[in-house]
């Protein structure tokens, strides 16, 4: 099978595609694909707790804090302890982090825009049938059990 042929390649293909489009549009905006995401993922009004947000963007917890701190340092965002959970701390945005997520909110919404143009209806409800399919393959853990099987079996030969 051709790399070309496999899903994954294409879907990192089309990531990757999406990501440098949403970065090129953000750099005179200092922000970036992810910051966008992570934006978007903080609750405007009553804020987020920052352990939930690296679950909804699917995103080691690492990761998530150096792109917090930095975020903090450019005053787009603010922490405060959470009234309901002593021990967690919740993500609030500033007045400009608001403006920054108002940009990713729009970018995202005419990247969506555009695509909807151009797809028919029936196509995209396919698209999101067969992407649910692929993320629930992913996420099996046998899918990765019989994977491992397989390649012991094809070393000990």
């Amino acid at each position: 099978m051709k790399r070309e042929e496999t899903v994954d390649y294409n879907i990192k293909g089309t990531w990757l595609s999406i990501s440098r489009m949403y970065n090129q549009y953000g750099l005179e905006f200092d922000i970036t694909a992810s910051t966008g995401f992570v934006l978007l993922n903080i609750d405007a009004d009553e804020g987020t707790p920052a352990t939930k947000i690296a679950p909804l963007m699917g995103l080691e917890a690492r990761s998530l804090t150096r792109m917090l701190k930095t975020m903090e340092e450019k005053k787009w965002i603010y922490r405060e302890p959470d009234p309901e959970d002593g021990r967690s701390v919740r993500i609030f945005l500033t007045d400009l982090g608001k403006e920054k997520r108002e940009f990713s909110r729009v970018s995202v919404k005419e990247f969506n825009n555009r695509v909807r143009e151009l797809v028919p209806d029936r196509d995209l409800q396919t698209f999101f049938k067969v992407i649910q399919i692929i993320n629930n393959v992913a996420e099996d853990k046998n899918v990765i059990q019989n994977f491992l099987s397989k390649i012991e079996l094809t070393t000990t030969e």
